[in-house]
Parts: C-alpha cells; sequence; structure tokens
C-alpha cells in the first residue's frame, strides 16, 4: 500500500497556519509542518518545504520560486524571445535539477509544454537546443509522464539529423533516459521510433566521448529494464534480443570498452549493459568469442595488481 500523498497547497497552507495562528517563525513553521504530515504517513517527496512569499496587498496568493521562474520562461518562449531565452532556461533547469520536489511542483503546474514549445524554438539554433534539451532532461529526471508523443518524435529526429554533434547527442539521449526509467510504455514507443540503432550509433561514431558512451549505454540497459509497477509484462527480454540480433550491440560494446580501459565509470556502465544482454547462452558465448570473457579477466588481473 502506497504512502499518502498531499497537494503542494495543502502543504503550504499548513506552514501558513503555523505562522499566523501560533506565532511561529519560518523555518520552524515549516518544520513544524513536515514533522505533521510524516507522522500522519504523508510522503513528502514531491512538496517543496519552503515558506510561499506571503500574499500580495490585494489577497492574491503569491507563488514559489521555481514557479515564478516558470513564468519568465513562458514569457520569453510566448515572445519568441531567443535573446532572453538562454538566460530563462538556465535558471529554469538549475533549480529543476536541485530537489524532485521543485521539477514536480513546476510539472503540476504545465512545465512541460513550455519546455516543448522553447525545444521547437530553438530547432535551427544548435547552441540554444543544446540548453533546450538540458532542460527537458532536468525536468523528466523522474517524471517520465511528461514526456508526450511530440516530445518522441523530437528527440528520435534530432538525434538522427545531428548524430554527428556529440553534444547535442548527449542531451538529447540523456531525455530518452530520463523518459524510459520507470516508464514502459516509453520505452516500447521509443524503440519502435528506431532508438536502438541511435544508441549503438552514437556509442560507435563518438567512442572517443566518454560521457556519450556512457549515457547512451545506460540508455541500452535502461530499454531492458522491467521496472514499471502499472505494467504487468514487459518487453524486456524483447528489448534486449533486438539490441544483440539487430544492432549489433556485444560487439559494439565490447568494442568500446577497450577504449577506456583506465575509465571505471564507463567500464562499470558497459559491463552492466552486457550483464543485462546476456540473456540466452548464444549471447553468453557471443561475448566469449568477441573476446569479452578474456577483456574483463585482463582488466580485473589488473585492478587487482594495481588496486
Amino acid at each position: 500500500m502506497g504512502s499518502k500523498q498531499i497537494a503542494q497547497e495543502t502543504f503550504d497552507d499548513a506552514v501558513q497556519e503555523n505562522i499566523t495562528e501560533f506565532e511561529m517563525d519560518p523555518e520552524e513553521a515549516v518544520r513544524e509542518a513536515v514533522q505533521q504530515f510524516e507522522s500522519q504517513g504523508v510522503d513528502l517527496s514531491n512538496i517543496v518545504k519552503a515558506v510561499r512569499p506571503p500574499a500580495s496587498e490585494n489577497g492574491q496568493r503569491q507563488k514559489h520560486q521555481i514557479l515564478l521562474t516558470l513564468d519568465s520562461l513562458a514569457r520569453a518562449v510566448a515572445e519568441a524571445d531567443t535573446a532572453e531565452l538562454p538566460q530563462q532556461l538556465s535558471a529554469f533547469s538549475a533549480q529543476c535539477k536541485e530537489q524532485l520536489a521543485f521539477r514536480y511542483l513546476a510539472g503540476q503546474n504545465g512545465a512541460y509544454p513550455v519546455v516543448f514549445s522553447a525545444c521547437q524554438l530553438a530547432a535551427g539554433d544548435r547552441d540554444l537546443l543544446l540548453q533546450a534539451f538540458c532542460t527537458l532532461s532536468a525536468l523528466l529526471d523522474g517524471q517520465p509522464d511528461l514526456l508526450d508523443a511530440a516530445g518522441q518524435e523530437l528527440l528520435l529526429r534530432s538525434l538522427r539529423e545531428q548524430r554527428e554533434d556529440a553534444e547535442v547527442a548527449l542531451a538529447g539521449i540523456r531525455c530518452v533516459r530520463h523518459a524510459c526509467l520507470k516508464h514502459e510504455q516509453n520505452r516500447q514507443d521509443f524503440v519502435k521510433g528506431g532508438i536502438l540503432p541511435l544508441l549503438t550509433g552514437a556509442i560507435i561514431q563518438h567512442g572517443d566521448s566518454a560521457e556519450v558512451v556512457r549515457t547512451a549505454a545506460s540508455a541500452l540497459r535502461i530499454m531492458t529494464f522491467d521496472d514499471d509497477i502499472r505494467v504487468p509484462f514487459g518487453h524486456a527480454h524483447d528489448h534486449a534480443k533486438m539490441i544483440v540480433l539487430e544492432n549489433d550491440g556485444l560487439r559494439v560494446l565490447i568494442e568500446a570498452a577497450k577504449a577506456f580501459t583506465d575509465n571505471s565509470g564507463v567500464l562499470s556502465e558497459l559491463c552492466a549493459t552486457l550483464s543485462r544482454l546476456s540473456v540466452r547462452n548464444e549471447f553468453c558465448q557471443e561475448i566469449v568469442d568477441l573476446g569479452g570473457l578474456n577483456f574483463m579477466v585482463t582488466l580485473l588481473a589488473d585492478c587487482m595488481e594495481h588496486p
């Protein structure tokens, strides 16, 4: 049975009541509200635990800072102000990265359509598109339900058309990764849309970029997950077979590993992905035939000799 949930407004009202009725200072009012709700078994992970600015003179409720920043971004998007857009995207992205509660509140207040529109506006400007994708990635982290079919198509098209640009590829793949974690339908939609050859292609094309290789391998691994509790049966096994049989995934990953023998972070991700693809005896044998086992044994011996 899941934890109880409350709305942000409910929490804000409780904090305000502590301030006005019990004359607590703001920090104490927030602490008391947190203790009160947690004692009742309420999950506050998606709640902004801060004092909302006081109401204006006309009694209008004020907004949390993340929503004020979202308003500024929305204005820049509505006015197609490409001069102002970078600053607003940067500010909003930074706040989204601070904590899930901030981006959850933004997501509940229409942030996705605004950020998606910013991505569309940035289509002809490489640097602006890069920033827009970084903002989309920050918003989607922990909120894969926000992405819609239009967003999926935008990401797929950008990864196809700008596959030679390592930074754009990295930003786009990060969006895909966040959108597919704990979301089976997004995984299936992306696979149908052709994401697997784009991910293996990114590893091949940008094999000298540790971040691209690591993130693309991670995204491939997520395509083999069965972590969406809303779906009784996923396509994890089918996706693993497609990566191996249709996209030469084992060879791609093993060859990529050979370029990063001194980078434990990349090697760890590549090995973890290989393990997720070892779903058949013949796949395990292929890893051996490709020299993957000997490669890993050699690495392990080197680590033991030079800890």
